[in-house]
């Protein structure tokens, strides 16, 4: 993320367990309620695109690269990188900064953080924006794992099965797993690199699929990615859905009908679940599509004008 005339300040945060996240605290220092951005992947980094979402004359953001991401450091570094760790980042930040009280913003993986940490502190969290809703439970794992897309995508999952040895073509996510976390650094970018192009094509409804080169793939955030999926996210099963009840503030969840990555289902018992949430449809997938980047802009100024 580059700074630029609205930036009010950057800093290298100390965590704790060897790690140092990258801050960024941009927009109207003045705002009634800072907003706090989570980013996807896990690993994928906040970037200035993100800023896109927002209004730095009214509006008060604050970025940061969760541990191992972006300019964060030790990059790409898995020790000490769970879910709760970063929930516990989050309030370091918070007193960092001295906020009390925030407009929560996510989506994909930045939703599942988001929801996770209201549950933990309910009290800091004024209101909750989410999308692409990802609640970390076993059947959205093997959902992309399994192919459950491949109706939709089957050169995809075709494409994902022939790139493991045929005695190992049965599970091609167990053998892409055990090497983007082994040891042996080439095949594990062979594996992030084979999960990245599994992945990737489903995020769009269009077929705007561009890939890095392999030579040019910087391997470290997909193995993060892959480093909580292995682990089911760090969470007990069902964990959001179970503890969904205690988030009593109000939830805006943004959700595209044609969302490849994380199917509208979640979304719509993620609903069924909260108190008090609207659920909001539009003709998407899963990516910054129009409608989606339209109507999380138009909520985010309705709450935070």
């Amino acid at each position: 993320m580059t700074p630029d005339k609205y930036t009010n300040r950057e800093l290298m945060l100390d965590v704790g367990d060897g790690h140092t996240l990258y801050v960024h605290d941009w927009g109207h220092d003045d705002a009634n309620v800072p907003i706090l951005f989570l980013h996807g992947g896990p690993g994928s980094g906040v970037s200035d695109k993100h800023k896109r979402r927002f209004e730095p004359e009214n509006q008060r953001v604050v970025f940061f690269d969760q541990r191992g991401a972006g300019k964060s450091l030790p990059k790409g570094e898995l020790r000490d990188n769970t879910t709760d760790k970063l929930i516990e980042d989050i309030e370091k930040i918070l007193s960092k900064l001295q906020i009390k009280k925030i407009i929560l913003v996510g989506g994909s993986w930045g939703s599942t953080l988001a929801l996770t940490y209201a549950i933990r502190y309910p009290e800091r969290v004024k209101n909750l924006v989410v999308s692409g809703i990802f609640t970390a439970r076993s059947e959205e794992i093997d959902y992309i794992d399994n192919g459950g897309f491949r109706a939709f995508f089957p050169e995809v999952w075709n494409r994902y099965v022939a790139s493991v040895p045929r005695q190992n073509q049965a599970n091609p996510s167990k053998y892409h797993y055990e090497h983007a976390l082994g040891k042996n650094k080439n095949f594990a970018k062979k594996s992030a690199y084979a999960y990245m192009q599994l992945e990737g094509p489903l995020v769009s409804i269009d077929d705007r699929y561009y890939p890095d080169s392999f030579d040019d793939f910087e391997p470290e955030g997909m193995i993060i990615e892959m480093h909580y999926l292995h682990n089911n996210c760090f969470l007990e099963e069902n964990y959001i859905l179970n503890n969904a009840a205690k988030l009593t503030m109000p939830v805006w969840i943004i959700q595209g009908r044609y969302d490849m990555v994380c199917p509208p289902m979640t979304a719509y018992d993620l609903h069924g679940k909260l108190p008090n949430s609207q659920l909001i449809w539009t003709i998407a997938g899963h990516g910054n599509d129009r409608s989606n980047y339209d109507v999380l802009r138009s909520v985010l100024l309705n709450i935070a004008p």
